[in-house]
């Protein structure tokens, strides 16, 4: 069976490489006789690896010696609770909502103080990203947050908030490593790894550490500290070893790729490619305003349910995976993260062009 092009939102498709490299190191990872899977996080191995992952993902993030790298479970999602625990101590803060994941992370900030919208794009379907250059944002609001990349709906931020001197916080899971970034911008920049970096189960933190104190909220339990992490370089509990041995080596293979600024051209070039045929085409039509597009997700309609539906089972066929939209907003969805090579894009606007023409 040959490999599908997966495009998969997440778990998603990564570097073939580094799928190949891992399956060599299964049984013995660098003469340890060992797998890495069995392998004590204490071990001296183990610390090599995780060690190795922080220091290729500051290289190529530039991220600054006054930030500190957590690899933690939960996934974004119990970043949701983690960071107004953590940052709240005015017991305010400031969201922007641009889709599922940031109303969800707003619904879950309101069980801890008063989380404020301050601006919203639901009013037409998440389809575009608000105008943040002079929001209404409390003068004693703790932090903003965004999701900075809406996976589901495929809008990006091409420019950050004006956050009026706020602690910008974002959650940058589906864009994570597709650019370059400027980490000083932010308070907190964060990511589950499962869509660009690695497999399911890590979650990075990268935090400036000035907001990494005791003071949390009442009852914060320990595992939800960002400094108990912190402290035990993400070795206070055993980490999900595996997967961030695997981040590591997608790491490594950015690198060797020429870094971010490439990786940011790759992403450009591919994207183009998808919406230049959907810009054209009579029977698909992306769905976000042009300007603020996401390289990562682009979802697309032919505004009839059923040839969706018959464009996903017969794409499915073809050997092209995961093409249906999520389940709340429906449509497709190709989600074209770094390791999707452009041929897989070229191949599928070859099959949409061919679907077009039996279906007119």
């Amino acid at each position: 069976m040959s490999r599908v092009y997966n495009f998969s939102a997440g778990p998603a498709v990564l570097p073939e490489e580094v799928l190949r490299e891992a399956a060599e190191e299964m049984m013995d990872y660098k003469g340890s006789g060992m797998s890495v899977m069995e392998m004590s996080h204490r071990s001296k191995v183990y610390d090599t690896i995780i060690k190795e992952a922080e220091a290729d993902l500051r290289d190529l993030m530039n991220i600054p010696d006054n930030y500190k790298v957590l690899f933690l479970q939960g996934g974004a999602s119990q970043q949701f609770a983690m960071i107004p625990m953590n940052l709240m101590k005015n017991k305010k803060a400031a969201y922007i909502v641009t889709g599922q994941w940031a109303k969800k992370a707003w619904k879950e900030a309101q069980i801890y103080g008063d989380a404020v919208a301050v601006a919203s794009s639901e009013d037409k379907t998440f389809s575009y990203i608000p105008d943040c250059s002079d929001l209404d944002i409390p003068e004693d609001a703790d932090y903003v947050y965004i999701c900075e990349n809406n996976t589901i709906y495929g809008t990006k931020y091409k420019e950050l908030p004006n956050t009026k001197g706020h602690i910008l916080v974002a959650d940058v899971s589906s864009c994570f490593l597709s650019e370059p970034v400027d980490v000083t911008k932010y308070g907190i920049i964060y990511g589950g790894v499962q869509k660009n970096i690695g497999p399911a189960g890590v979650v990075i933190v990268i935090i400036r550490e000035d907001l990494i104190t005791e003071d949390t909220l009442p009852g914060t339990p320990t595992m939800l500290k960002y400094k108990t992490h912190a402290d035990a370089d993400s070795l206070y509990n055993t980490p999900p070893a595996y997967g961030i041995y695997v981040c590591g080596k997608v790491f490594k293979w950015l690198k060797k790729m020429g870094g971010l600024s490439v990786m940011k051209e790759r992403n450009e070039e591919k994207a183009k490619i998808l919406y230049d045929f959907l810009d054209e085409s009579k029977l698909f039509k992306g769905t976000v305003v042009k300007e603020d597009r996401s390289l990562m997700n682009v979802p697309f309609v032919t505004g009839s349910d059923e040839l969706d539906a018959k464009f996903v089972a017969e794409a499915k066929a073809a050997g092209f995976e995961n093409l249906k939209g999520h389940r709340s907003v429906g449509g497709m969805r190709a989600s074209i993260y770094n390791a999707m090579p452009k041929e897989g894009v070229e191949k599928l606007v070859a099959f949409m062009r061919e679907f077009e023409k039996n279906n007119a």
